[in-house]
């Protein structure tokens, strides 16, 4: 066994140096160091550099005599597929590329079909097979897995087949030749849009979806903190003057990262899609498990909307708790202390991410103190403790432990997806 321990060690560690030395792109991704606004203007920056690159097939008369009046299909190219992110340029790239070449394809078939007919059957064949194509076409693009991931391509694909079967009928050049020279410089421009966009501080999805998947586990630690140690900071923490300074509004506050957790399956969908396109950098390489990513994502926000719960049960049992506290019937001191479990937890998990090493011997250290964590939780409440209080506020004391242990089983549901996630990753052990 230890000479398996140390054979997987070894084999983590040639994997992450092989990462290193494969990687694209020596140059580190920004996107966690600068804010927003600096992000944009190097965006904004990449673009117009890419601009200035490809007008030169214009403003050069050398080049422009190699390609004349197609440059101006490079400009296209830059302005409509120029994104943010080097994964989403590449996908949205390929899919042109691809959607190019097939319609292309087909509309110089076409064209030539509709020519070696001649007459009124010329017009007639062009506009059937513009029919059957678009409305095939159109189908397809609307079935939810194609639309996921090469929704640009398909419709490349409509207005690439349309203009050169149409423009088939009327020019005087090879139709295929027209097809050669348009997807000659759609390719030049694609090729400069790539280059500018992945060795010119690139910003990656990956990078960006990773950063936000380890700042999620750290603010719902923060939150459960609060949340949990709200009923005890008057004695602990705070002074009853500073107490009453409190505003309602600042105890929404707590609550505020939740709802943007709860926004947030959107964003993680749309990076972990570019994240697949992306080239091998730095510590990600081929076929990473992004999914693993987003399916932590999802048992996060579920833990988000238990929080949400959480903080609505403590504000409408405020009248019950403070009579348990008043009168000690229940041990509300260990409540806090479950709280700093799970969120001593979250910021385990949340680091063995950000560092991408496995959980190990982290695994079953958290594993059981949310054992320990539960076990404590049905000792807190008892129906001999609570006989003295009225139904309601019965009520609102076991919806609030019933709620605590959900989220107990949802952080050790997160212990199981963190560990299989460094197996699948191949995370070092240290």
């Amino acid at each position: 066994m230890g000479e398996e321990s140390v054979g997987q060690n070894n084999n983590s560690k040639e994997k992450s140096r092989v990462g290193k030395l494969l990687s694209l792109v020596p140059i580190a991704s920004c996107c966690c160091y600068v804010n927003l606004d600096t992000r944009k203007t190097i965006h904004s920056i990449k673009v117009g550099v890419s601009l200035v690159l490809v007008s030169l097939f214009y403003l050069l008369n050398p080049l422009f005599d190699q390609v004349g009046e197609n440059a101006m299909w490079a400009i296209m190219t830059v302005v409509v597929t120029f994104e943010f992110y080097p994964g989403a340029t590449l996908g949205k790239g390929i899919n042109r590329g691809l959607g190019t070449i097939l319609g292309g394809a087909m509309g110089v078939l076409t064209a030539i079909f509709a020519q070696t007919i001649g007459g009124i059957a010329n017009s007639i064949t062009i506009a059937i097979l513009i029919f059957v194509s678009g409305s095939v076409a159109t189908y397809f693009r609307l079935v939810p897995s194609i639309k996921k991931r090469y929704d640009y391509g398909v419709m490349i694909f409509i207005l690439t087949f349309n203009l050169v079967a149409v423009s088939g009928v009327r020019v005087e050049d090879p139709v295929w030749e027209i097809a050669r020279q348009r997807l000659l410089t759609i390719v030049m421009g694609f090729i400069v849009c790539v280059c500018v966009n992945i060795f010119v501080f690139p910003l990656w999805a990956s990078d960006e979806l990773h950063h936000s998947l380890v700042t999620t586990f750290f603010n719902l630690a923060n939150t459960i903190q609060g949340c949990l140690l709200e009923q005890e900071e008057d004695a602990k923490f705070v002074t009853e003057k500073e107490k009453e300074k409190e505003s309602s509004s600042a105890v929404n506050n707590k609550f505020s990262l939740c709802n943007s957790v709860l926004d947030s399956k959107s964003k993680h969908e749309l990076l972990a899609n570019f994240a697949k396109w992306e080239p091998w950098h730095g510590k990600f390489g081929f076929s990473y498990p992004w999914e693993k990513y987003l399916k932590i994502g999802q048992v996060l926000r579920e833990l988000a909307a238990f929080l949400l719960t959480v903080g609505n049960c403590l504000q409408a049992s405020k009248q019950a708790m403070a009579l348990l506290k008043d009168s000690h019937s229940i041990q509300l001191e260990s409540w806090e202390a479950i709280g700093s479990k799970v969120s001593w937890a979250l910021r385990e998990l949340g680091d063995s991410i950000k560092e991408m090493r496995k959980l190990d011997d982290d695994s079953n250290s958290i594993s059981t103190k949310l054992k320990a964590a539960k076990a404590e939780l049905s000792l807190v409440i008892s129906m001999s403790k609570v006989s003295s209080l009225d139904n309601e506020e019965v009520l609102a004391i076991a919806s609030f432990v019933l709620l605590l242990s959900q989220v107990l089983d949802k952080v050790d549901q997160l212990v199981k997806e963190v560990d299989e996630l460094g197996h699948l990753a191949a995370f070092p052990t240290h």
